[in-house]
């Protein structure tokens, strides 16, 4: 089947100050070219009590900023024995200014400490925000076991603890030992992504085109 093509070339803006968030969603979208959050413009707290409604707050603030077609992806994984926890703090799971050794830590002594149950889900949210204003949000997950130590080089946050159920039960490896394209096909990130590019009438590499309306 042939390629879908956009219109004409799109450009986004990609709200956010995480480089390893820019460079994974550049790769898990394609057909439209992300820009950085511009200098000058600052990202609101996320005062949200969703990964929605985070994600539409920096969505929301950098579109008023620029007057650009704005997407921003809010993202966290929630821990089974923990409740659902961190979820919306993820980033910050370890306190304010905590990296992503400190968080992970953290989520692995709770959840030791919690019991049996390692199940965990990552969960992302990407709201866009178009050129007349108009909003849409994409919600996809990834479920999968949280290991007690982390393995892996590759990914950022908890990768090197989460083992995703869809690579299959003998599959033990984790998102950072996954190279980039197996990560993406699967990931609460790619899925979302997808969910995106399908309104956007562009096609995932990779993938067959699927009706569109």
């Amino acid at each position: 089947m042939k390629r879908r093509e956009a219109t004409a070339k799109q450009e986004f803006i990609l709200a956010t100050g995480n480089p390893h968030k820019l460079r994974e969603m550049s790769e898990a979208l394609s057909g439209v070219e992300l820009k950085p959050l511009p200098a000058g413009v600052e990202l609101p707290p996320e005062t949200g009590d969703s990964f929605e409604a985070n994600a539409l707050i920096k969505a929301r603030a950098v579109h008023a900023a620029t007057g650009e077609v704005t997407i921003a992806d809010d993202s966290g994984i929630e821990a089974a024995d923990l409740g659902g926890a961190p979820g919306i703090y993820s980033a910050r799971y370890a306190g304010e200014g905590a990296g992503d050794e400190e968080n992970l830590a953290k989520l692995l002594r709770e959840v030791d400490a919690a019991g049996g149950d390692r199940r965990a889900a990552y969960v992302c949210v990407i709201a866009l925000i178009d050129e007349d204003g108009h909003e849409y949000c994409f919600e996809a997950s990834c479920e999968g076991t949280l290991l007690r130590e982390g393995r892996g080089t590759g990914g950022f946050g908890y990768d090197p603890a989460f083992v995703p159920d869809e690579t299959g039960h003998r599959d033990q490896r984790t998102f950072s030992e996954l190279t980039a394209a197996e990560k993406h096909a699967i990931s609460h990130r790619g899925k979302a992504a997808r969910m995106l590019a399908r309104h956007l009438g562009l096609e995932p590499e990779g993938q067959m085109p699927e009706s569109l309306p």
